[in-house]
């Protein structure tokens, strides 16, 4: 059976699966030159095709239980969707822990290659913590793995189930997802402040969104280098580039609004779609290891935040 897809606005993007007995499975696909139309082919059977692999509350839920049973792990309720579904996030370290990383995802419910990477990410950051490679007095971590759980359990394109692209919406808050991190940040004691921020993403190759030279000072710059241009071209499997954007302020992106909001270091960490996933995990978990001696060497010692 032939499937045709038309866009009516935009490019196709996803390469189809078939997911089915278990296994999902690329399906060969015909674009048009300008890449408005795709089609495909169905062989007889059951099963189910969808943009990406399916990476679901179940297995967020996997994680964070994994994880909420260590030591100095706490699971935060911050808010609700629109639908009722909780917006959770994990707590890293000490609550009363001066500095603060926040680490968000799944804004944009198909962007399953940039979930795998953040996945790798907190358990590699788990396992620094348990090892002492990261003071939990020192240091804590907001993780806040699915931020549009209505758009991941209904299978959105990017919007939450009010029709709101979130990562247009920070600073508006008009979308209780975007307004429940917001407020939780806004109740943190005073003596705590956020220190940098990284949004995962899933685009059309491996990036990272950083801010513009001109806005960066000396200790936000030594940051950057130490911990994402150490690693240019020496991850194996994964290359990828830095891109600085200068923030354009009322876009709406979480990058944007925490730089605006607190000064710190605020990234994209965009994975290509169609990225091997063991290389998408195995780079999450070397860029996780090279954070703590970046932070220490740039951040910390210059107490940066507010």
């Amino acid at each position: 059976m032939a499937i045709g897809l038309e866009y009516l606005e935009g490019r196709h993007r996803y390469v189809p699966k078939r997911e089915a007995a278990g296994a999902s499975d690329p399906l060969t696909v015909t674009q048009s030159d300008v890449g408005n139309r795709a089609t495909f082919s169905l062989a007889p059977g059951t099963g189910r095709i969808s943009a990406q692999e399916i990476f679901d509350s179940a297995r967020y839920d996997r994680t964070i239980s994994k994880l909420q049973r260590l030591p100095f792990f706490q699971l935060v309720e911050l808010g609700h969707s629109l639908e009722g579904r909780p917006i959770e996030g994990l707590r890293m370290g000490r609550k009363d822990a001066p500095n603060l990383i926040v680490l968000l995802g799944r804004a944009h419910p198909p962007e399953v290659s940039g979930a795998v990477a953040m996945e790798a990410f907190m358990n590699e950051l788990a396992a620094i913590y348990e090892e002492g490679g990261l003071d939990p007095h020192i240091l804590q971590v907001l993780a806040v793995p699915q931020l549009n759980p209505d758009g991941v359990a209904r299978g959105h394109w990017r919007a939450n189930l009010g029709g709101v692209d979130l990562n247009r919406d920070w600073g508006v808050f008009s979308q209780p997802e975007t307004s429940s991190v917001a407020k939780w940040l806004n109740e943190l004691e005073p003596t705590i402040s956020p220190m940098a921020m990284i949004d995962f993403h899933s685009t059309r190759k491996n990036l990272f969104y950083v801010q513009g030279a001109d806005e960066t000072d000396l200790n936000q710059e030594r940051f950057l280098q130490q911990w994402l241009g150490s690693q240019l071209n020496r991850v194996e499997g994964y290359p990828f580039t830095i891109e600085r954007r200068n923030a354009n302020p009322g876009s709406g992106t979480a990058k944007n609004w925490f730089y605006a909001q607190y000064g710190i270091p605020s990234y994209t960490y965009e994975v290509a779609d169609e990225a091997d996933r063991e290389a998408v995990s195995s780079a999450a978990r070397i860029l996780a290891r090279g954070l703590p001696a970046a932070i220490r060497g740039s951040l910390l010692s210059a107490g940066q935040g507010k």
